[in-house]
């Protein structure tokens, strides 16, 4: 049975601001992966990533863009089984956004301990909890 992974996390932040940072190619290279070389929000974009010499290379693909209140892509690696998604879910609530972060489809991945369920939640704790933020934080 699959479970979503679900977080949410509420920034200090209006939401045009956080949805620049979702979706502009130098923002994303601050807070998520510095590897992304180029990025549209736009359904069926694929995101283009410079080669770090992973074994775990990206092929992520933009799923769904609703500007300014949703960007969702897959989640999958080159040389691996399995896709997953992200979604990225915004609510202004007035001079702040919450963010609901939900990732589905790990269970795809194979059982292997790079792709525990574990990992995933540490990463987003870090990547929405702590990069995100900070980030928005500091540019703000």
């Amino acid at each position: 049975m699959s479970i979503p992974l679900v977080t949410e996390h509420v920034y200090e932040a209006p939401i045009e601001k956080v949805w620049q940072a979702l979706t502009d190619t130098k923002q994303l290279q601050q807070w998520y992966f510095p590897q992304v070389q180029r990025f549209e929000p736009v359904v069926g974009f694929r995101f283009e990533f410079a080669d770090d010499g992973s074994p775990y290379g990206k092929a992520w693909v933009v799923t769904d863009a609703v500007a300014g209140r949703k960007l969702a892509h897959t989640w999958a690696y080159k040389n691996y089984p399995g896709s997953s998604e992200v979604t990225f879910a915004l609510a202004e609530q007035g001079d702040k956004t919450t963010l609901t972060l939900t990732h589905t489809g790990l269970e795809s991945f194979p059982q292997d301990p790079h792709f525990a369920r574990r990992r995933f939640e540490d990463g987003w704790a870090q990547i929405l909890g702590s990069n995100l933020k900070d980030y928005l934080e500091r540019n703000g």
